[in-house]
């Protein structure tokens, strides 16, 4: 399907993740469509992505910025407005599940809530007047531990809870600009980290097919792929009555009766 992306300038944060990861399959599905896409990373991989989006003919550039630290975004921004003059899209795709508990210390807490929170707010906050002159939209990404918990990450799950809440309010805030902010809620989904984490376990493979086995729909993971592609339609012209909604991809997994789930 052609999205109508083309030549469209696409801020994505968290965008300089491992190959394969969510923020990396984004960056590469815009270029495919032919938008242009704006990284904000702390990674210096950012740097080789830039290089490969350019090698293929896509004027994409890397900001290299901290994102839990708001002055360096709005730099940032203020080079991406000197180089561009215009942003179409904003995908908030930042996250990291640091597992800041109730045992964890207050700073500790609030570093979560400013990687992952407070940085989408900066990032829209600084952005706003090019969004408005595009009546562009915002795409959040959040994640199911705003709905079920998981334990052990008190500081994510307020960011995520929090950016949910954001999500809804920018929806109505940003109505008489015609921009549109929508949420795409992620549950399991494989990624290079996630395999990561099950590769620290004794027993990972078993740990992997138990969390599949819970999964509703074709119990499997959902693709960063799949992702990308729900993101991409959500932001694009061919999504332009949707806003304030939280869109799940996730096989049912946060909603759907696991009574239900075949015996294996």
């Amino acid at each position: 399907m052609n999205l109508n992306l083309e030549g469209k300038v696409v801020l994505v944060t968290g965008s300089a993740g491992m190959l394969g990861s969510i923020g990396h399959t984004v960056v590469f599905a815009l270029a495919e469509e032919g938008a242009i896409p704006v990284l904000l990373d702390r990674n210096s991989r950012g740097f080789e992505y830039e290089n490969q989006l350019q090698e293929k003919g896509i004027d994409s550039t890397f900001y290299q910025t901290d994102l839990s630290d708001t002055e360096q975004i709005k730099k940032s921004i203020e080079k991406l407005t000197e180089k561009y003059g215009r942003i179409d899209a904003i995908i908030n795709n930042v996250g990291v599940n640091d597992g800041i508990s109730l045992e964890g210390s207050i700073a500790d807490f609030m570093y979560s809530l400013k990687l992952n929170l407070v940085s989408f707010f900066a990032t829209v906050k600084y952005a706003l007047p090019l969004l408005r002159k595009s009546k562009g939209s915002i795409l959040n990404v959040g994640s199911k531990v705003a709905l079920t918990g998981q334990g052990g990450t008190s500081g994510y799950a307020a960011a995520k809870g929090g950016v949910l809440g954001l999500t809804r309010e920018w929806a109505v805030d940003l109505i008489r600009d015609g921009i549109r902010c929508n949420a795409l809620i992620i549950a399991e989904s494989y990624t290079p980290a996630y395999e990561n984490w099950i590769d620290t376990m004794e027993h990972g493979a078993e740990k992997l097919q138990a969390i599949q086995n819970t999964i509703p729909f074709e119990t499997r993971m959902t693709t960063p792929q799949e992702i990308a592609d729900t993101i991409l339609f959500t932001i694009s012209d061919k999504s332009s009555h949707t806003t304030g909604q939280f869109l799940f991809v996730d096989g049912g997994y946060v909603h759907l009766d696991r009574a239900l789930l075949p015996a294996k």
